[in-house]
């Protein structure tokens, strides 16, 4: 799945700007330990957290991520949404909990 097509779900909203869409989105990993998620995580991935502070762009830049998704409709720090642009790191927003997110992709 792509980005541009998980957006075509209303249930998630991006919440910045940035220029590619048509990334492929090859695994979903849900993680709130950095440590855990720099370890493990692998480019393309997208990235369920609850974090919202600006480290969590670092992460994602670091090892290449597709995406951020913030469950539950959870608002990221100003200064997140500003990094995460900066960096073409797309950041989502979804009313589900991070089940209902998960099973939104099959892979």
């Amino acid at each position: 799945m792509k980005i541009n097509q998980l957006l075509e779900n209303k249930n998630f909203k991006l919440l910045n700007d940035v220029p590619y869409l048509d990334e492929e989105i090859t695994y979903i990993r849900s993680c709130d330990l950095l440590s855990l998620v720099m370890a493990k995580g692998e480019k393309g991935d997208a990235w369920i957290t609850v974090q919202t502070h600006s480290n969590i762009v670092a992460v994602a830049s670091l090892l290449e991520m597709s995406c951020i998704i913030l469950p539950e409709s959870i608002k990221p720090e100003e200064t997140t949404l500003i990094k995460a642009t900066e960096n073409d790191i797309p950041i989502i927003s979804t009313p589900f909990d991070v089940y209902k997110t998960m099973k939104e992709f099959s892979f």
